[in-house]
């Protein structure tokens, strides 16, 4: 059984899916690491970095997306026919290791899923709709990816900005996640608020089941080199080195790198569309770093 790593940030605009794509690339084509990305975002940024528009139309005409196994969850049907393993898209940019669950523009109703649980709870006799909503979100991800786990190496969760259900249930089934930063005081204010919230996760499931999950490292990405070493990117750092100390920071930074915006044209990541360019290198030797850490 292999990793399963979460990508996520209170704020968006960080370049979490960025480094989502990037990185599952690294892992796979450099380290022939056996690779799944889950794109858990409805602007499915993610899937958008590893096939075209027209192509994931095509799958969510046939509901081949991860949209269909929240809905076989919330609204189970004797008759589906699709499992986990078909809505996998295989060999994704090309590469054999590395593979694709689909996310969806609309995956789930809240109001739904909250009628289905309050339906539990009378049903059960359970006094505290709390008790049953959070029993939900610890295993609603880990459930689905269940069939798969062991299937791969690493499975990586590419989170929404925020922190809906689906965020929840992601870092209830990681065993590590990753926090992609900009230097901006306002990213760091999502790495704190995001901190708070695991804090409050992991208390409000001590009693039935605890959750393990850890911190892997925080990554600035987009760091302009002019500010580097300039005095308004070291008042940022040194905020972050108080709040959760140097080792948490990891060493290779992502820069400015157009050739990492102009990846997505393609439908592949820079690691594959521009391999020589200076993003490119850096999400490398931050592939390198992480597996250190590991």
């Amino acid at each position: 059984m292999g990793y399963v790593i979460a990508t996520a940030n209170m704020k968006g605009g960080v370049g979490k899916t960025t480094l989502t794509v990037n990185l599952a690339t690294c892992l796979a084509k450099n380290y022939g690491k056996r690779v799944l990305v889950l794109d858990l975002d409805t602007q499915i940024s993610a899937t958008l970095s590893l096939m075209s528009p027209l192509d994931f139309a095509k799958l969510r005409k046939q509901r081949m997306t991860f949209r269909y196994l929240i809905d076989d969850v919330i609204n189970p049907d004797p008759n589906s026919k699709l499992t986990i393993n078909d809505i996998i898209q295989p060999q994704v940019c090309g590469l054999s290791e590395l593979n694709l669950l689909p996310g969806d523009i609309d995956l789930y109703d809240e109001f739904v899923v909250s009628e289905m649980l309050h339906k539990q709870t009378v049903a059960f006799g359970e006094q505290n709709f709390e008790t049953v909503w959070n029993r939900f979100e610890r295993v609603l991800i880990n459930n689905i990816l269940k069939p798969v786990r062991d299937q791969y190496d690493f499975i990586l969760l590419d989170c929404a900005p925020g922190y809906n259900l689906l965020t929840r249930s992601a870092l209830a089934a990681s065993d590590f996640y990753i926090l992609p930063a900009k230097p901006e005081p306002l990213s760091v204010v999502g790495i704190q608020l995001l901190e708070r919230r695991i804090g409050q996760l992991k208390d409000s499931h001590e009693h039935e089941a605890k959750i393990n999950i850890k911190m892997l490292g925080i990554v600035f990405s987009m760091c302009n080199t002019s500010l580097l070493t300039g005095r308004y990117y070291k008042q940022v750092m040194h905020r972050v080195v108080e709040d959760f100390g140097v080792e948490q920071i990891c060493k290779a930074q992502i820069p400015v790198d157009i050739n990492v915006a102009k990846a997505v044209d393609s439908f592949s990541p820079a690691v594959l569309n521009a391999p020589q360019s200076a993003g490119s290198k850096a999400f490398l030797q931050l592939t390198q770093e992480l597996l250190q850490k590991l």
